[in-house]
């Protein structure tokens, strides 16, 4: 596998880097602790979807299910809420946590790109930081607009060219052979997400959210870059090639946690810049 394809590779994606959620958990949790929005994202996204009482709703690519764990208070009566993901190991995670909320959630195993749902099911489909694991967009966009009913609404988030522009640097300065890697753009992103929605949708909104990270602590940030696709890819070539490679990786990692140490020491915390919105199409 190369780093052209690492984003969008169905095996590797379901298999190893969402098998579960530890290596998304690493990642949400430094958004979790370092945060400078008043308003954490998932309520934030919650927010503009503006549900309502008996709407029926599809989540693609629902991971754990944090959308609903963290809005469980403000979700209206009466709603149908189905979370799909095609990572079992999420599907699994999302349901047994929000098992017995007094909420009608339904889980399911799906592939966007072959919504097994009848045409105009939902009042709402969700898309949060998934489309650009999609290999067929165009389908899988043809499919949720299949599933949505005639006034329904697609919301979809995704990040911009910055987004966490420090630790891409970071990741490339520091990666074992990083050289002969070439960081991937999201093939969704802010900066084309209007133009690849608006084939199916007539009118499409983007909405930023204003935020940034300034991280006071090494271990989050550590754990956030072992878990990145690019660092994870570089890195399993670099132990299957032989012992001292392995030492090698090692010996990287801890000049990097060297590095972020005396940065934080100097300056009181490490910024890390973030661009990220919402679509709403429809």
């Amino acid at each position: 596998m190369t780093e052209k394809d690492i984003f969008q590779n169905k095996n590797y994606l379901r298999d190893q880097q969402y098998k579960d959620s530890s290596n998304l958990d690493a990642r949400a949790n430094l958004h979790r602790l370092y945060s400078t929005s008043p308003l954490e994202w998932h309520r934030w996204v919650f927010a503009q979807l503006d549900l309502q009482p008996g709407m029926t709703v599809l989540e693609c690519g629902c991971g754990p299910g944090w959308l609903w764990r963290n809005n469980l208070d403000q979700i209206p009566e009466n709603c149908q809420i189905t979370l799909s993901d095609f990572s079992d190991g999420m599907v699994a995670e999302a349901a047994a946590a929000l098992a017995d909320t007094g909420h009608d959630f339904r889980f399911q195993t799906v592939n966007i790109e072959a919504i097994p749902f009848a045409d105009d099911s939902f009042d709402i489909v969700v898309a949060n930081h998934m489309l650009y694991h999609v290999p067929n967009l165009a389908a899988g966009l043809a499919e949720v607009r299949r599933v949505l009913k005639e006034n329904g609404r697609f919301y979809t988030a995704t990040n911009g060219a910055d987004h966490m522009r420090e630790l891409k640097e970071l990741a490339l300065q520091f990666a074992p052979e990083s050289t002969q890697f070439e960081w991937p753009q999201l093939t969704f992103r802010l900066e084309n997400g209007r133009s690849l929605l608006s084939p199916p949708f007539a009118h499409i909104d983007l909405l930023p959210y204003e935020d940034s990270l300034e991280v006071t602590e090494v271990e989050p940030l550590m754990a956030y870059i072992q878990s990145m696709t690019l660092l994870q890819v570089i890195g399993r070539a670099e132990e299957t090639a032989s012992p001292e490679r392995t030492e090698g990786t090692v010996a990287i990692l801890n000049q990097l946690r060297a590095y972020l140490t005396q940065e934080i020491a100097k300056n009181g915390s490490f910024h890390i810049t973030k661009n990220s919105g919402l679509f709403t199409a429809y």
